[in-house]
């Protein structure tokens, strides 16, 4: 990771950084690998692979929150190497399956499954670990590194695990997302132990009250919790038949469909590469605005493509879904490390993991129940009616109002 513009960030921040790059990279590779795989070898149809979506999120909404308590309660940083680990071992077991012929669709679903399950538990504790390691002032310079690397992921690992699966199959993205994921955890290995506040030795039901309590009763991550509640379960609607779509009714080849989706990656990058530039000139709330803006545009976008169907114009729609989300990421994961007690940041950020991840399966089985009764068209506009509510929700809030970051909790 680069140095900041003023002081430089901490060796380990760094350290994890380079991690957080390799492990996204490695998720975005095999998250685009696997509906290609479905559809190419297993002959899989919209409704399909919208159930490999809701398979592959679906411990997003079931097991954040006991992660969360774990991230609160012990060591962060090994729940992040453990994670990681259990990740790769999901992926080596998927390639086997693939190179031995035995791979069908619930099994991909299954591994794909298992994989979740890593990438939620270092998703819940990896914002939590970061205040211990990052000096206040420093935390949104050190959220915009992160969301460079998520940016660089999101560009590069689907159009590399694209052009490979198109090229070679999809065994040797699977070969090269594993060694990323391992990369990953070599580097997380390698990084000692953090102080963290010691959890007050408590009931397991008390410590949740306590930080669901703290969410539902905050005026600003409350309406923030739920707008992204309803971005990402419309969000995921359209993810759940985008790849079907794009090939079978766009006229888009597999290297296609990956640019497309690693051009919201481009867009990412370059929404995070300006926020710095951003917020000197917005107030800070407006710039959490742009986020949902954002994925209003996009989603209008996509959904001209039912009388206009171009790969420049699915293009767009994602750069746009990039763009103007990831200030919205930067600045409302600033906002709640600011706000939140650190010794309860695992539990808040869980409950916020569950309900904006956990969406999406419940979108992905959306957009599968859609498509099948109404088709693919129909998806694009009930993901577009999401995109206005969500809109709306964060407009009518006081979060807009923001001029700076608030004071500490």
């Amino acid at each position: 990771m680069s140095k900041s513009p003023g002081n430089p960030l901490p060796p380990a921040f760094k350290r994890i950084g380079w991690s957080n790059l390799f492990a996204q990279f490695s998720e975005q590779m095999a998250l685009a690998a696997a509906p290609l795989a479905a559809v190419l070898l297993l002959a899989a149809g919209p409704a399909e692979t919208g159930w490999l979506q809701m398979a592959q999120t679906l411990p997003f909404l079931l097991l954040a929150i006991p992660a969360g308590l774990v991230a609160d309660r012990a060591s962060r940083l090994r729940l992040m190497v453990s994670s990681e680990m259990l990740r790769a071992l999901s992926l080596v077991a998927t390639l086997l399956l693939m190179v031995s012929g035995l791979l069908t669709l619930p099994l991909l679903a299954a591994m794909g499954f298992v994989g979740a399950i890593g990438t939620v538990c270092y998703n819940v504790a990896a914002p939590a670990l970061i205040p211990v390691i990052v000096p206040r002032a420093q935390l949104a310079d050190a959220n915009r590194w992160l969301e460079l690397a998520r940016s660089l992921a999101y560009s590069g690992g689907p159009a590399i695990g694209g052009a490979i699966v198109a090229w070679t199959g999809a065994s040797l993205a699977y070969v090269a997302a594993t060694c990323l994921s391992l990369l990953s955890v070599v580097l997380l290995a390698g990084l000692g132990e953090h102080h963290q506040p010691a959890a007050a030795k408590r009931k397991l039901l008390q410590d949740l009250t306590e930080g669901a309590r703290f969410l539902a009763g905050h005026t600003l991550l409350r309406p923030i919790l739920v707008t992204a509640i309803v971005f990402n379960t419309a969000w995921f609607v359209l993810q759940a038949v985008y790849v079907a779509y794009a090939i079978q009714t766009l006229g888009m080849t597999a290297t296609g469909v990956g640019i497309t989706l690693g051009i919201y990656g481009a867009g990412m990058m370059i929404g995070a590469f300006a926020a710095p530039a951003i917020a000197r000139r917005v107030p800070f709330g407006v710039m959490i605005a742009l986020g949902p803006l954002g994925g209003l545009a996009a989603a209008a976008v996509m959904l001209s493509t039912i009388w206009m169907p171009s790969g420049v114009l699915a293009g767009l729609s994602f750069f746009l879904f990039g763009a103007g989300p990831v200030l919205w990421s930067i600045a409302t994961l600033t906002l709640r490390q600011a706000v939140t007690p650190n010794a309860m940041l695992g539990r808040v950020s869980a409950f916020i993991t569950t309900a904006t991840f956990g969406a999406r399966p419940i979108g992905a089985a959306l957009g599968a129940v859609v498509a099948t009764r109404f088709g693919v068209e129909a998806c694009l506009a009930v993901a577009a009616t999401g995109f206005l509510v969500q809109f709306l929700v964060i407009i009518a809030s006081r979060v807009p109002q923001l001029r700076a970051l608030p004071e500490a909790a």
